[in-house]
């Protein structure tokens, strides 16, 4: 499991590197979490509309795109054969110097990189490295090592992290009424409920857990925006989060509970750590 600084929430990082302009044409997400879900969000940084926001969630391009619906964001799989068909390779590289249809990109998405071997992949290098500004490839593998080290020397990688283990009861119980009042979008809330949080003088460990499963379930919240599911024990706290807080504040939320979380793993004190998550978080709501 990937631990404290390495925790990556990816969807903040796809923010960051859109704003800066620093989002790959080639990228391979790669490990345990949900890739198919990041890749797609980073397919909307690049169609989106919103500009700095991107990807807002909001634009035509961002739900066209999570609904699967957008016509130059293509999913590229071969139902019918465990090993993609070659004509499909080809029909990519040839489909990829037509331009886009409505969109500022030409997105090809793989979602399953096991599909891929190595004939597959080498018909694949010179389209990655030498295609159309416009066109852009986001390679979905559990283990990016199975990936030809020519292919992976095109790409940039982020690895996924695995869901949060569960952690104590009080951790988890703290994380939900954190939740809580974040749904209730009141400044004066949030600072009595951190305040109240310092008096109890949790470690950093206990208070990083807390905002790693106050995370989690903001990014759940997200995925319920775009029609997915959130789990049974999950669902009342989810939804209060997802009817009373945009996409844009759950995106910056979940970007700011990754930061300060990921403080407590850097020796950064309990008090100014929550002192300055408030402040951000009145910002936000």
């Amino acid at each position: 499991m990937l631990k404290g600084s390495e925790r990556l929430d990816i969807h903040a990082r796809i923010r960051r590197a859109a704003q800066s302009g620093a989002l790959s044409h080639a990228i391979i997400f790669s490990g345990p979490g949900d890739r198919v879900e990041a890749a797609r969000c980073a397919a909307a940084a690049m169609e989106c509309t919103a500009g700095q926001d991107a990807p807002c969630g909001r634009c035509e391009a961002c739900r066209k795109v999570f609904a699967n619906i957008h016509p130059d964001v293509i999913t590229v799989h071969d139902a019918d054969h465990k090993i993609m068909a070659v004509e499909l390779l080809r029909a990519i590289r040839s489909d990829v110097y037509i331009r886009p249809n409505e969109g500022r990109r030409k997105v090809y998405l793989f979602d399953d990189c096991a599909q891929l071997d190595e004939r597959c992949q080498n018909l694949l290098l010179k389209t990655v490295e030498e295609g159309p500004p416009y066109a852009a490839f986001l390679f979905c593998a559990a283990n990016s090592a199975a990936l030809l080290p020519t292919l992976r020397s095109r790409c940039v990688e982020w690895k996924l992290a695995p869901a949060a283990e569960e952690g104590p009861e009080e951790d988890d119980s703290r994380a939900r009424e954190l939740c809580s009042v974040l749904s209730g979008k009141q400044a004066a809330a949030i600072v009595e409920f951190l305040t109240g949080m310092e008096h109890s003088k949790p470690s950093r460990e206990e208070l990083g857990r807390v905002l790693e499963q106050s995370r989690a379930l903001c990014a759940q919240a997200l995925l319920e925006h775009y029609g997915r599911g959130a789990p049974p024990d999950k669902q009342e706290i989810t939804g209060k989060l997802r009817e009373n807080l945009t996409k844009s504040q759950l995106m910056r939320t979940i970007e700011v509970l990754q930061t300060y979380r990921q403080e407590c793993d850097w020796n950064v004190g309990v008090g100014h750590v929550l002192g300055a998550l408030a402040a951000e978080l009145e910002g936000i709501l």
